[in-house]
């Protein structure tokens, strides 16, 4: 798909976020062929030196936590807080459609550049916030990040922390509500460029990651509530309600998920696959009623069945049936998967200096073709082209920098 040909193409937006959240939604717009215009502090965004796992900032050539949330887009180094700076930023607005910002309110405030201050001035400006817990209420003015408001105050930690646990687990990855809410801050920002094309209705546009987590814990807090506790029974994978949707290790240590939902249809099949043909009439297991009655029986059969088989075989034995059931893939494996690749789930993007890094591909296609990664920005990159654009000649590029407005 060509620039022309992307769903964004020719809507500009002027960044101004850091860490993971907002720029997620930023990347997901630039993925769409938006110009995302990111404004950094003349010491960057502090994601660019966030150590992640052990790996430290600059590893292989990337910060790869930098790259993933900033690709496609271009870099401005400008100090707000600087007098002068917002005078640029203004004229920047000018033909901008969407201004993307994380600062807190009372940063905005100070800055004059809150909802009132910068929509008076661009009156066709959409206003775009990621908050840690929204924009009312008596902690709109508080910040948050993922681990905090998605994972913890979510619900989300807790759903899936063992009762007996001595600790809270952690989230499975680095800004996993993060992507999760920058994705739908984007989808909220490409729905009112869509309002503002056809009825000309401007909209101010709110996410935060507290109303993300609700979002994904919505049968567990609906459930929660229509039962009057305040958390679902946690179902542990002896007492879980079926035994064909449960997990079970193989003889070389690998897992398969079962996702069987129709247990009764799919029984006899699995067991004349698996070997194992008189289970189908064991009066233990032959109904939806005696498996779930013999529970914990049927689950302790199906871990030794399991076990007596490498994953390898399982995957040809499981693919003789109806039944639905997928390996229990790692994270490093998928940049591997026959099927991610077929989809440009994975793609590899170029740098053009010799260095290319994997990245995910946005979770959208268009005319069945992947949307294509572009490299993050060094910090400032853009400075003087950007400015330029803008109207500034040399000489006033060059009394912005001694003023400390750029870098």
């Amino acid at each position: 798909m060509t620039a022309k040909n992307l769903p964004l193409a020719g809507i500009k937006v002027v960044e101004v976020s850091m860490w993971a959240f907002v720029p997620a939604a930023g990347a997901v717009l630039a993925d769409m062929g938006a110009e995302v215009v990111k404004i950094e502090p003349h010491t960057g965004d502090p994601m660019r030196g966030l150590t992640y796992q052990g790996i430290a900032p600059g590893t292989g050539g990337f910060t790869f936590l930098w790259d993933i949330f900033n690709r496609g887009k271009r870099s401005v180094a400008m100090d707000l807080n600087v007098e002068g700076a917002t005078d640029v930023l203004h004229r920047l607005l000018e033909d901008a459609d969407v201004f993307l910002v994380s600062l807190l309110p009372s940063a905005r405030r100070k800055l004059k550049i809150d909802i009132e201050d910068i929509c008076s001035r661009h009156p066709r400006l959409i206003y775009a916030v990621g908050s840690g817990q929204g924009a009312h209420g008596p902690e709109a003015d508080k910040g948050g990040y993922d681990a905090l408001s998605f994972w913890a105050r979510g619900g989300v930690a807790s759903a899936v922390t063992p009762d007996d646990s001595p600790h809270v687990l952690l989230q499975p990855t680095g800004a996993f509500g993060d992507s999760i809410s920058g994705a739908i801050l984007a989808g909220g920002v490409a729905a009112a460029l869509a309002q503002r094309a056809m009825t000309g209705k401007i909209s101010v546009v709110d996410t935060s990651l507290l109303g993300t987590s609700m979002w994904v814990m919505q049968t567990g807090i609906i459930g929660a509530t229509l039962a009057g506790v305040n958390e679902l029974p946690k179902l542990s994978r002896d007492i879980v309600p079926n035994p064909l949707v449960n997990s079970y290790r193989t003889s070389d240590g690998r897992f398969i998920a079962l996702c069987m939902l129709q247990s009764q249809r799919y029984w006899p099949g699995f067991c004349k696959a698996a070997g194992r043909p008189e289970l189908i009439n064991d009066p233990r297991f032959d109904t939806d009623e005696n498996r779930t009655a013999n529970l914990k029986a049927c689950v302790t059969m199906l871990d030794e069945l399991f076990a007596t088989r490498t994953l390898a075989e399982w995957e040809t034995i499981l693919a003789s049936q109806e039944g639905q059931w997928n390996i229990v893939q790692q994270a490093g494996e998928l940049a591997r998967d026959p099927q991610a690749v077929a989809n440009r789930f994975i793609q590899e993007v170029d740098y053009g200096d010799s260095r290319a890094l994997k990245m995910v591909s946005t979770p959208l296609q268009f005319d069945r073709q992947a949307l294509n990664a572009r490299p993050a920005p060094d910090l400032g990159a853009h400075n003087d082209q950007v400015l330029a654009e803008l109207g500034y000649d040399e000489e006033q590029i060059l009394n912005l920098k001694i003023a400390g407005i750029v870098s």
